[in-house]
């Protein structure tokens, strides 16, 4: 499996890199539900139902309005 670095901006506005494995590269939406499973585990259990489908990268969405944290880039390492 190839490993990924996801950089993002946290909480406190800090620039931080996480390391996940993937086979392909994640897209926003897939890089937003490994960081949420990360950092906020119980939360990525919810139900996004009122955002799914009607919202596009509803997990994207959740992780910038509720948790202030935004996706800046993937690369291969």
């Amino acid at each position: 499996m190839q490993k990924w670095k996801i950089t993002f901006v946290d909480d406190h506005g800090e620039t931080v890199d996480e390391v996940f494995e993937c086979d392909d590269c994640p897209n926003n939406e897939k890089a937003a539900e490994l960081l949420k499973e990360r950092l906020f585990p119980v939360a990525a259990k919810l139900d996004l139902n009122d955002l799914e489908g009607r919202t596009a990268d509803p997990s994207v969405k959740s992780l910038k309005t509720q948790n202030s944290i935004q996706i800046l880039g993937i690369t291969p390492i």
